[in-house]
Parts: C-alpha cells; structure tokens; sequence
C-alpha cells in the first residue's frame, strides 16, 4: 500500500560507502506528522489519509481549521497533504508519523513547488537557440514568428516568454539513502525540487513501488574526544621542540663553519708569503 511522509527541504550535502563511492543527497527533516483525517471507501468513496505538518498558531488560523485539526487532538497545521491509496485501517485520528515509516533502499517519488524564476524569455523558459549575434543580425534571443497563414492567430499552447517556475514537480523513483530517527532526518539521492526550507512529499514510487536495493554502508566518522585532542596537541608540541633543536644545531654548526674557514685562509695566505719570499732570494743569489 501506499505511504508518505511531509518533510522540509534543508539542502544537500554528499555522504560516501566504505567502498569510497560519492553520493549526493538532499537533506528533509521529517518532524512528526499527524493523522488529521481518514477516509474510506465507505464514506468518501476512496481511501486515503491526511497528514498535518508544521505547527501554526491558533490566532492565524481559520475557526474551520481549528475545529477540524481538534477532531484528531492537534493543533492547527500549515501544511495538510492527502495521500490516495494508503491502508485506513492501518492509521487512527490523531496518530503520528516518523521518518521510521520508510527504510534505507526504498524508491520514493518526491513533490514539491519549484523555485520561481519570474518572467523568463524563450532561451531560457523552453531552452530555445538564439539566433546569430554578429554581421547586421538584429534577430538575437526573440522568440521568432508566433502566427500561421490559415487560422490567423496564435495557437493554444504556444511556447513563448512568461513566467517561469513555482510550479509542482514530481521527481520519480529516487532512493532513500539513509533515515536517522534520533534527527528526524531522511537523506534521498538525487536532487529535490524547490527552494531550502520549502515543503516537500516524500511518497511510495508510483513506477516502481515494489523496488528495493540493498541499503549502501556509509562511512561516518566518529567525533573526537577531548583526551584525542589533548593527545595529538602534545604530540604536537613535542615534534615543534624536536624541530627547534635540529634547528639550533643546524645553525650552530653553520656558525664553526664560518668561524674555521677564515683560519684556513690565513694558513693558506701565510703559505704563500713564505713561498715568494723564497722565490726572490734565491734570484738574488742568482743575480750575485
């Protein structure tokens, strides 16, 4: 049968398998909802449930809304959301949804309202091609003729400038990564239409419901504890003391180095004084 769950869109982030496989993934925090109404083939000629999400206040509501959240002992909800095809027997009035309603694997299909754009052109709306930019074109980003020889007119339907998103989207059978009931969290591959903070459906795929895979293993990293930190900042410290003494050697040796090099010069100089001081001695002889 078929189930759902109302959501708000938080953003998206990517978690990686112990295999080292990225998948990106939106973020929906799934507070609980309540069941704020059921019905049956019996009385309503279908069954289905309504869900209520998002608490709001009693001065900002309808006395109509407020009388109809009362009848399942909740307060008034921004958000109401039906969902056709769900087990009324399996749900009472008043009842509450978790994110424990869905499991890791399953297909899901995912609704929410676009992000609006305003007034877009053709090249942008419908993806259009633009004419040439340059040699005396004056045919540019316009969306071309709009008319016919016959009618007369322009047809219904007509792809041109308007506005553009704030629309409904269904994107179908995308796959539950991972479901964190101590957040209230469901991380859904892929991406999710509309805006962050933005009201999402997260429902059994209409395609492909019976669809399952094997939940992938996620690679979390365990925080770090105070007694790590302390550890690797003294770790820390005692390399930066070994590294400041070979330093300090370094230059100490650098320095004698320095200090014996001048003394071998003098030798090497004096050498050379008492060799051309012989050198010219033994002329003078010569010369006698």
């Amino acid at each position: 049968m078929k189930k759902g769950i109302l959501g708000k869109k938080l953003g998206m982030t990517q978690v990686f398998t112990k295999q080292g496989k990225m998948i990106p993934v939106t973020v929906v925090s799934v507070e609980p909802n309540v069941i704020t109404q059921i019905k049956t083939t019996e009385t309503d000629g279908y069954d289905a449930i309504q869900l209520g999400f998002s608490d709001k206040r009693e001065k900002l509501a309808s006395k109509a809304a407020i009388g109809h959240t009362n009848k399942a002992k909740t307060k008034p909800k921004r958000f109401l959301r039906e969902i056709k095809g769900a087990d009324a027997k399996q749900y009472q009035l008043g009842q509450t949804i978790d994110a424990s309603i869905f499991e890791p694997g399953e297909t899901v299909d995912v609704v929410g309202i676009s992000k609006g754009k305003g007034f877009q052109g053709v090249i942008k709306r419908h993806n259009f091609s633009r004419g040439p930019m340059s040699h005396g074109s004056h045919f540019h980003r316009r969306p071309g003729s709009l008319g016919s020889m016959r009618p007369k007119r322009v047809f219904k339907g007509k792809k041109m400038p308007g506005h553009m998103g704030a629309e409904q989207v269904t994107i179908q059978n995308l796959e539950i990564v991972m479901v964190d009931l101590e957040n209230n969290v469901i991380l859904v591959s892929g991406n999710v239409p509309g805006p962050k903070k933005s009201m999402v459906l997260i429902q059994t795929a209409v395609k492909q419901s019976d669809k399952k895979t094997e939940a992938p293993e996620l690679n979390f990293y365990e925080p770090i504890t105070e007694q790590e930190v302390s550890q690797t900042e003294e770790v820390i410290e005692e390399k930066n003391e070994v590294t400041e003494k070979v330093e300090q050697s370094e230059e100490n040796n650098e320095a004698t180095e320095e200090v014996e090099q001048p003394e071998e010069n003098n030798e090497a100089a004096e050498e050379t004084t008492e060799e051309e001081t012989d050198k010219k001695v033994e002329q003078e002889e010569k010369n006698e």
